[in-house]
């Protein structure tokens, strides 16, 4: 694989754009959760949690956003309210009789892996996502991390979107194998961390896994490395971007949706799918993860704003920046 020509751009240019009337619509189909989360740090409980929420706190800093979801009628509704102050569109989030979808983890001093202490499902495990007419022509979709069944019921409700990208795990590469590769022939892209990526192709090297990936069908594969970064792999390129070196990290959860937030969010900005476009985003949802992981919860996504993503996003720039000429 080789990359792409270089592509200059002034130091000073902004690199994100806040959400604006141009941005496209971005519809997101994930868990609307309530965590309890235990780390070496302290400790959460009840607080908003889910792919679907995660993804919008993220994704809302760019673009539009629509969510499909399902929560009982114990969920405390209000506490979406900071996201439909920020525009987050619930119109496709149903409520339905029973109990919310319940998460309780624990982190210790590695925080790439948690523990799960209790799961309960609730009316998530009759969750079967409707998506409302007028988020069925939204350009970009984001398939959060649920059974690649309904993942494919969701494709066949909306209309001709621009970019369709996926997120999967461990489970259901196990459970739904058949359905997935389903999945990845009527996806765009598809984020995996790279235990999923050994797990779905059965290859022990990352680079052999995405190309496995992408004769399948999707265009692009995003393998996350928590702490370590994150690879984009197309058929022709490869990119990647590290994570940028926090003092403190106070809770994980949701690190990976949020960074699917802000990548899809920045695509959307700026509606441009181009190589050097998707390569930024990256770096984009690199920097919204990072922000997640300072506090717990989305409390972090919520109280940012576009000059500290900027700033960030240049931050990451400077990370990589170094003289290509070779001197003897």
């Amino acid at each position: 694989m080789n990359s792409p020509a270089r592509h200059d751009r002034p130091a000073d240019a902004p690199l994100v754009h806040p959400v604006h009337d141009a941005a496209a619509k971005v519809l997101v189909v994930g868990s609307v959760a309530l965590d309890s989360v235990e780390t070496p740090f302290g400790r959460a409980d009840d607080v908003l949690g889910g792919s679907g929420t995660y993804f919008a706190s993220s994704a809302s800093h760019f673009a539009p956003v629509q969510v499909v979801g399902v929560v009982g009628d114990d969920y405390p509704i209000e506490k979406l309210e900071p996201l439909r102050e920020r525009g987050v569109d619930f119109a496709g989030l149903e409520r339905a009789s029973g109990t919310s979808f319940r998460w309780r983890g624990r982190y210790r001093h590695d925080l790439n892996s948690a523990e799960t202490l209790e799961t309960h499902l609730g009316v998530f495990s009759h969750f079967a996502p409707k998506i409302p007419e007028q988020f069925r022509n939204a350009p970009f979709v984001f398939l959060a991390n649920i059974d690649p069944r309904l993942q494919l019921q969701v494709l066949d409700q909306v209309t001709a979107p621009k970019l369709v990208a996926c997120d999967t795990m461990n489970f259901w590469i196990e459970s739904r194998r058949p359905e997935l590769i389903e999945l990845l022939g009527r996806v765009d892209l598809i984020t995996l961390n790279d235990g999923e990526v050994r797990q779905l192709t059965e290859k022990a090297n990352l680079v052999h896994g995405a190309k496995w990936i992408l004769d399948r069908g999707p265009k692009h594969v995003i393998i996350k490395k928590g702490e370590h970064g994150a690879f984009m792999f197309t058929k022709e390129s490869v990119f990647f971007a590290p994570a940028y070196p926090l003092e403190s990290v106070f809770d994980p959860t949701g690190a990976g949706d949020s960074f699917a937030g802000g990548f899809i969010g920045h695509l959307a900005s700026t509606n441009d799918l181009s190589d050097l476009s998707m390569r930024r985003a990256v770096v984009v949802g690199s920097a919204m993860g990072s922000f997640a992981v300072e506090k717990f919860s989305n409390a972090r996504l919520l109280e940012i704003g576009h000059d500290d993503i900027e700033r960030r996003v240049q931050e990451f720039r400077q990370l990589v920046a170094f003289d290509a000429e070779l001197r003897t």
